[in-house]
């Protein structure tokens, strides 16, 4: 997991490898904006964000624009769900919330369950 933390490209909050090989990134301004007027409940879950992007529990394709993918990953009772857009083999965050349930969509990718 690479995160960016010193940039000067446009206040980049981080850019990560998704689970389908996708860079996918945020800026500073537009995570604030996520934050203070989305969802004030994501402030500070920047790292659950990208374990989300990362190593998510289900993908689901957006059933509206089939260039958005929905991250879902399990915490405790509800899912963070993160909203992101792929362009060009790169993308970007839309929004990140919390849910408790997973929303319709072609669920594309699932974790795989280890057999100890």
């Amino acid at each position: 997991m690479q995160a960016i933390a010193n940039n000067n490209d446009n206040k980049k909050l981080f850019q990560i490898k998704s689970a389908l090989n996708k860079q996918i990134k945020t800026t500073r301004d537009y995570w604030q904006k996520i934050t203070a007027v989305k969802h004030p409940s994501i402030k500070g879950r920047e790292k659950e964000t990208q374990e989300a992007l990362t190593s998510p529990d289900i993908i689901r394709v957006s059933n509206s624009d089939k260039k958005v993918f929905l991250y879902y990953k399990k915490y405790c009772k509800n899912y963070l769900c993160v909203v992101a857009k792929h362009e060009n083999g790169d993308g970007f965050i839309i929004t990140v919330y919390i849910t408790n349930k997973i929303k319709e969509g072609k669920q594309i990718w699932q974790k795989q369950e280890s057999k100890n």
